[in-house]
């Protein structure tokens, strides 16, 4: 029994990375980052436009951390073209509500979020 919950828990964590990992995508970030913990949490505050100063909260101050991940969620359904309620689902029941924003139909409408990663392959030197 406790090997059928266990593998329960794995399944439905994979489909929330999985629905992050794609949401990331349509957003038009790598999806790796999505998968990251904080640094997604960085990423979900620039795409939504909220002040870094939220990242120490959202992590570290209890209470009004849930207040403010509210915020945050239903800012970042919002920019799916998704309601205010949704949002909330995103705070508070993720590993339903981001499969379903990662796999649905539903399109990023923000603008793109700059992120200065490093190229995946050097210039060669010399080579034109």
């Amino acid at each position: 029994m406790r090997i059928l919950a266990m593998l329960i828990e794995l399944a439905v964590l994979a489909l929330l990375l999985a629905g992050l990992w794609k949401a990331f995508v349509k957003a038009g970030l790598p999806g790796w980052a999505g998968i990251v913990p904080i640094y997604n949490l960085y990423l979900l505050l620039l795409m939504a436009k909220k002040p870094i100063w939220w990242l120490p909260v959202i992590l570290l101050v209890p209470l009004v951390n849930l207040y403010f991940a509210i915020l945050l969620s239903v800012e970042v359904a919002r920019l799916f073209g998704k309601s205010t309620g949704f949002g909330v689902g995103l705070a508070l029941l993720g590993f339903v509500f981001w499969p379903i924003l990662g796999f649905g139909d539903a399109k990023f409408a923000g603008e793109a979020v700059n992120i200065h990663l490093p190229h995946p392959h050097p210039p060669v030197l010399g080579a034109h």
